[in-house]
């Protein structure tokens, strides 16, 4: 299959239209690639709720990631929201200066959409936008961007409450690529758009590597982590080689040498930098002695590679680790389609029996998940027990196989091109 990048869907473009305006090349039957001055966009799932949340709020969070997408995103959704649309970028210092007074910088724009990117940069306009609203009040006044971080949380909640909406943009999902790019390109560079649709595996490595350098040395200290970024790439490369495991704070205290309740900080705060996951398990009032220790995943595998140091498919295939990586690229997979009221745990009890993921709705467990790298997958007897633990009556085996099929009663094997069967009833 052809390993597609932007440059390459860019010369397929111009082929059909040479000029400076939008265009679009249809890769599939869902979505197009749009492609305005030879800049590449593809749409995203998440256009139709963001632009329901501008319409319905008057202002709206949209965090993630640095360089997951958001700014390309909402400038492609500027052209829908009604009326005037008024961009700046907190880390162009013209744009930063205006800042000087809000007031008198937004008072003339109330009745234009301004769109406010890396605002975590000043979080003394918090209470100023609040004023603001409060005074003219109407939907998609403000729309604002942030690599996400606690601090961004907690200044939104506490200044705009009543007044804004989030949306969390994560990498893009397997559902989001046209029929070009192949599972074992997105699952080996992971969700990240430079890293997804670079070049080569080479090129894409190289952006990855780079990504995590960026990270440490410029972007989690102006996020508010202060530490010593060897400390906290040696603690990621640790999570990353524990990836799919019970998080163990004892060992990795002792390895780093530092305290467990220090070790348990950068990790939170990793989590909330939406780069690692912390998965909790699923324990109710039951005689069973369960498990009560999440299991630690970084979220992207393309960065889960780059620390890994798994430069190609080929690495991938033969490494120890190829499990664990298959599990994670299918638990994000599966996070980034969770629908409103359902959430995520695992299953396990001390004598053995467990399951990978459980969905939960209002509560109650409703779909029992089991992950396998293979394509005659045959779930251990712990799966049935958990099964009948919990009561789930729809419950999958995922593989990396092309078509579903029934395994069991109340038991289908499932491809993971047909995740969205998960949440059918």
């Amino acid at each position: 299959m052809e390993c597609l990048d932007a440059k390459t869907l860019s010369r397929k473009s111009k082929r059909i239209n040479n000029d400076n305006k939008s265009y679009i090349y249809t890769v599939n039957q869902k979505f197009n690639f749009i492609i305005t001055a030879n800049k590449l966009y593809l749409p995203r799932f998440a256009e139709p709720e963001i632009l329901r949340l501008i319409s319905t709020n008057p202002a709206i969070v949209v965090v993630g990631p640095r360089q997951v997408g958001k700014t390309a995103l909402v400038k492609h959704l500027a052209a829908q929201v009604p009326g005037q649309v008024v961009y700046f970028d907190l880390e162009n210092p013209d744009d930063y200066n205006k800042l000087n007074n809000p007031s008198l910088l937004f008072n003339p724009l109330k009745d234009h959409t301004v769109i406010l990117d890396e605002v975590q940069r000043v979080p003394t306009l918090f209470p100023i936008l609040r004023s603001l609203i409060d005074q003219h009040r109407q939907p998609g006044r403000f729309i604002l961007l942030g690599s996400a971080s606690p601090e961004l949380i907690r200044d939104t909640s506490e200044s705009l409450a009543g007044r804004v909406a989030y949306f969390e943009l994560q990498p893009f999902s397997i559902r989001e690529l046209p029929v070009e790019i192949d599972y074992r390109q997105h699952w080996l560079r992971g969700g990240f758009p430079d890293s997804l649709l670079a070049g080569d595996d080479v090129q894409s490595l190289e952006w990855r590597e780079n990504f995590i350098r960026s990270y440490l040395e410029r972007d989690l200290p102006l996020l508010g982590l202060r530490a010593d970024p060897m400390l906290i790439r040696r603690l990621w490369s640790m999570i990353a080689h524990l990836n799919g495991q019970l998080l163990n704070l004892a060992t990795l205290s002792k390895s780093l040498d530092i305290s467990s309740p220090t070790v348990r900080r950068y990790i939170n705060f990793l989590e909330s930098a939406f780069l690692i996951r912390q998965l909790q398990p699923w324990f109710a009032n039951t005689r069973k002695r369960l498990v009560k220790t999440p299991k630690i995943y970084l979220r992207d595998t393309g960065l889960l590679h780059a620390l890994l140091r798994i430069e190609n498919n080929l690495q991938l295939q033969g490494h120890p680790a190829v499990g664990a990586s298959w599990e994670a690229y299918i638990v994000q997979e599966i996070a980034s389609r969770l629908p409103a009221r359902a959430d995520l745990f695992f299953y396990r009890t001390h004598d053995g029996t467990e399951a990978d993921l459980v969905i939960t709705r209002s509560g109650v467990p409703h779909v029992l998940l089991e992950i396998k790298y293979s394509t005659a997958p045959k779930p251990g007897k712990g799966f049935f027990i958990a099964k009948k633990d919990l009561a789930t009556t729809r419950n999958f085996i995922i593989c990396p196989t092309p078509n579903s099929y029934p395994l069991a009663e109340d038991v289908d094997v499932l491809s993971y091109l047909e995740l969205d069967k998960i949440f059918d009833a």
